[in-house]
């Protein structure tokens, strides 16, 4: 029974029509990464509406520009966990399709492992790193005071938040995201919960403020992990446990890193590139800093849909890339694509129609909430653009081009768009047109991104042979 269990959950991403697995498997992701994009939302909602602190007067909008300014280090954080986790995902993935169940405990084990070598890392910058940080994007004292008190208490505390990334990758890996997606959810309702308790000081508890909300967010994210790991250990039976595991093993790492070392660089760009134009938006005005991170935060929940789509097409394709099934991998690649653009398609009309209620929500000044209507507007037209190349991105992973992936995020995060902020910030009107810079980014990131994946498809797919897939259709049946 046992052995005939293991079985359909390994062919099962290799059997299942794939509209139907991929929706199986890229709902509950989607959710999962909305929801991880309220960590990142409610706190600024909340923290914009912190009352006027003794001789300061509109101290929500310092504690939001406070939270802007702390966000690059919080995406590095996530960088590091999800690379990682994504070069654990499609090289565990990869395995199970080849039914070597020891070398599936070894990439479990050294992931685990990994995450708590990068937690280490953190925690040494939060004890010894924030101040400098910090000053290279702000002289105000206000925001310095608070940028450190919030960043503090994410960083020491960040472990929650890397190894449920780690963990929540190992059960989407075996098809369980259903699992992550129900931890997710526990992590993001502690943290609703939580932030204004903690925040405003309620049911006796004293008022907060910022460092509230770094509580909130971190109790949040501890929740999360320890469910995941109960999940883990309890329901993916396929993947065998136990610390003799957690040993590095050197060749695993390398593999691991083969495909996750380009998501890392490529999450850690979007770090780099909210660093850059912190700096960039600040000679222009300070509200306009403000503005850029309330928008940023608020189109995640469209980004990271596409996201959630995306960590579904990466598992399924490379998989059955395993396997050696090039019908099933065109076609995870065609629905894929589709699904993330109609993703992306209703968030163009979510921005463009509902702008101004979403950024009411803030309770900004007149000139901050005009300057973030505005981005959303301007900002959410490459949409359509950015949906194609998340979704290839997610293909290039799965058929071992992670470089080509990188390349696609440099165009798109750095290479383009920054050179173009800096440019129209020296302009007159510069607060209308700096927000230009993100869609001609995503416009020209998509065209290599067309050029990248023909090549990808001529060296990976057109090569596989007809034994390869015959022989697949015989494991599909077994």
């Amino acid at each position: 029974m046992k052995q005939v269990e293991e079985k359909v959950v390994m062919n099962k991403m290799g059997t299942e029509k794939i509209p139907k697995i991929m929706l199986a498997m890229g709902v509950p992701m989607i959710l999962s990464m909305v929801l991880q994009a309220c960590y990142n939302i409610v706190d600024s909602m909340f923290v914009a509406r912190m009352p006027d602190l003794d001789g300061v007067s509109h101290a929500g909008e310092y504690a939001v520009n406070a939270l802007t300014l702390a966000f690059p280090v919080q995406m590095l954080i996530v960088a590091f966990a999800i690379g990682t986790g994504v070069g654990v995902n499609a090289l565990l993935s990869r395995t199970l399709g080849e039914a070597d169940k020891e070398k599936v405990a070894k990439i479990a084990g050294n992931g685990v492992m990994l995450g708590i070598i990068i937690y280490v890392a953190f925690l040494l910058f939060g004890l010894f790193g924030i101040g400098v940080y910090l000053r290279t994007q702000t002289s105000d004292t206000i925001i310095l005071g608070m940028g450190t008190t919030y960043l503090k208490i994410c960083t020491i505390a960040c472990f929650g938040m890397v190894l449920f990334a780690i963990y929540e990758k190992l059960l989407q890996a075996t098809g369980k995201s259903v699992y992550a997606t129900l931890a997710q959810v526990l992590g993001a309702v502690i943290n609703i919960i939580m932030d204004p308790i903690l925040i405003f000081g309620y049911f006796g508890l004293p008022a907060m403020g910022i460092a509230g909300a770094a509580y909130a967010t971190v109790l949040g994210q501890m929740a999360s992990m320890v469910l995941a790991m109960v999940f883990h250990y309890s329901k993916n039976k396929e993947v065998r446990s136990g610390f003799h595991y957690l040993r590095p093993d050197r060749t695993i790492i390398g593999k691991i890193y083969v495909i996750g070392l380009p998501a890392i660089i490529m999450q850690a760009l979007m770090s780099f590139m909210t660093y850059g134009i912190n700096i960039i938006f600040g000679a222009v005005s300070t509200a306009a800093v403000t503005a850029y991170g309330i928008f940023y935060k608020v189109q995640q929940f469209v980004f990271f849909a596409g996201f959630g789509l995306r960590d579904a097409i990466t598992p399924i394709v490379s998989f059955n890339y395993g396997m050696g099934n090039k019908k099933r991998v065109k076609e995870g690649i065609r629905y894929g694509v589709i699904y993330v653009e109609l993703i992306m398609f209703a968030g163009i009309l979510l921005f463009q129609v509902f702008a101004g209620p979403l950024v009411s929500v803030f309770g900004l000044s007149d000139e901050t909430a005009r300057l973030c209507e505005r981005s959303i507007r301007i900002i959410s037209l490459g949409f359509l653009f950015a949906g194609g190349n998340i979704a290839i991105q997610g293909v290039f992973q799965a058929l071992e081009s992670g470089i080509s992936s990188l390349v696609v995020s440099l165009l798109r995060l750095l290479v383009i768009v920054m050179p173009l902020a800096k440019l129209f910030s020296s302009m007159q009107q510069a607060e209308n047109l700096i927000w230009y810079a993100f869609p001609i980014a995503e416009f020209i990131a998509f065209l290599v991104t067309v050029v990248l994946y023909k090549k990808v498809n001529q060296r990976k797919l057109d090569c596989m042979t007809k034994e390869t897939i015959a022989e697949s259709k015989k494991l599909s049946m077994n």
